[in-house]
């Protein structure tokens, strides 16, 4: 595919291949960006302001609705491509295409939102409503580049382009290398549905090339990132005074109280540990049950797991494909062989074939161990047992991160403690940590990341506030 820079469809002598992760084919190749495309892009993209500033609110909600009824209608043609490049099960692309058309609904009700208030100046000593009055103005930032990452290619794009659109902003696409083909073609949707020429770019290539001069310009007022928590440090670095969106990485923890019905824990610990291959940023990654209850959770769980197959992920009956590289699953495998020869025990899964990693269960994990304090980024748990829900919540807040966590209890005390005490953005009573809807603030604490997804709020980090004073005479 050929990318989309300064009104044009382009191509590029140095190309990369976008790989089937399941068995290495090339799905087809992306033109290497430049430093000469960035500028290209960044001049287009200030033009590009004008355009979509004067659109109306009601306008850019009619292209954000006319683009999520063409990408309603080409389902199965982008759940196909988000599989090919990503490796993830059709079934699974197949929500994500609904979720990212939601994305496009949500942010064009948006459009029409932005909206002013009056503020009540007279509540200042020495004011009248005599004297001066007040109100704010909400203004698009004006270029908004979105960084995103392999795992979600088309929904998490969209979870930066459609409120960059509904707010009325330029946007400069960077996709993930692995994964562009859905970005360039949710491009093209967008440009069929009404976006000016100017008003959206997509650019291909690394992020050491093109990211870092996109995040170092100052013509650049807005960046909405998803990624490692290493990449949105340097980005953060490189950006400079800029507005900032980080949603970065996790070790998701998930409490198992003794009061739980251990076959609903079970179900949902398989649910939102191995869906995508374990490469969800708030896939369930640390469980922590109660003692009393240790040994029959695991029997539970181990059921569950080893019956997740495993296989090429556009057959149907298939529950877990590839991860997206084979370096990636050798990582897992290492770590998962560094927890065992240190004391960890291997309650099933363990093996590799290729890219596909096996849904594995570690039992008897220290809080030490690198598969408990990183993130593993891939299908496997790590089993530690608590002696209370007092124990259960240090453990989980004995993390850098703090994107979202879990509790399984019957008991509200036990439930609002949680809530109140453990350091997570998303706070889940009797369900995993991956769990979201594409309309509530998403976002994490502590080394998680700053700012809030879901286009309600997200419009709100994409545009200005400004306050305006009359001074009547």
């Amino acid at each position: 595919m050929k990318m989309y820079v300064g009104t044009e469809w382009i191509d590029k002598r140095q190309t990369i291949p976008v790989t089937n992760p399941f068995d290495g084919s090339t799905v087809d190749t992306v033109p290497k960006g430049d430093a000469d495309d960035v500028e290209r892009a960044l001049q287009t993209a200030v033009r590009g302001t004008k355009a979509m500033r004067a659109l109306s609110g009601y306008q850019r909600a009619q292209i954000l609705k006319k683009a999520a009824e063409l990408l309603t209608a080409r389902t199965e043609d982008f759940a196909k491509t988000i599989t090919l490049e990503e490796g993830k099960i059709l079934a699974e692309s197949r929500i994500e295409v609904a979720r990212a058309t939601e994305i496009l609904v949500l942010s064009a009700e948006e459009a029409k939102r932005l909206g002013s208030e009056v503020v009540p100046l007279d509540g200042a000593p020495g004011v009248t409503n005599a004297t001066q009055m007040g109100f704010t103005l909400r203004v698009p930032c004006g270029v908004v580049v979105g960084i995103s990452p392999f795992n979600f290619p088309l929904h998490l794009v969209s979870h930066k382009v459609g409120p960059a659109i509904a707010g009325g902003n330029a946007v400069i696409l960077k996709p993930a290398t692995d994964t562009p083909l859905s970005a360039l073609k949710l491009t093209q949707l967008l440009l069929d549905a009404g976006v000016p020429a100017e008003g959206i770019q997509c650019l291909t290539g690394s992020g050491g090339e093109i990211g870092d001069k996109l995040c170092a310009d100052p013509r650049v007022r807005k960046i909405t990132f998803t990624g490692s928590r290493d990449v949105g440090e340097r980005i953060c670095k490189t950006a400079g005074l800029k507005k900032v969106t980080m949603e970065l990485g996790s070790n998701a923890p998930a409490i198992v109280m003794p009061d739980a019905d251990l076959e609903k824990v079970a179900a949902a610990i398989a649910a939102t540990g191995y869906a995508n291959a374990g490469q969800v940023c708030i896939s369930t990654q640390r469980v922590i049950p109660h003692k009393a209850i240790y040994g029959d959770f695991l029997n539970a769980l181990k059921t569950k797991v080893s019956a997740i197959s495993t296989g090429n992920p556009l057959a149907e009956g298939v529950k877990m494909g590839p991860m997206v590289r084979e370096s990636d699953a050798k990582r897992v495998e290492s770590w998962v062989q560094e927890a065992v020869a240190g004391g960890a025990r291997l309650v099933t899964g363990g093996e590799r074939q290729g890219a596909v990693y096996a849904p594995t269960i570690l039992a008897d994990v220290t809080p030490e161990m690198r598969i408990s304090r990183s993130e593993l980024f891939g299908p496997a748990v790590a089993v530690t047992p608590a002696n209370s829900i007092d124990d259960a919540i240090a453990m989980a807040n004995d993390s850098n991160y703090g994107l979202s966590a879990g509790v399984f209890t019957q008991n509200v005390n036990w439930a609002m403690k949680f809530a109140r005490e453990v350091e997570s953005g998303n706070i889940h009573i009797n369900w995993g940590p991956q769990w979201r809807v594409d309309l509530m603030p998403y976002g994490g604490l502590k080394e998680s990341g700053f700012g809030k997804e879901g286009p309600k709020y997200a419009v709100q980090e994409m545009t200005e506030l400004k306050m305006v004073v009359f001074h009547l005479s």
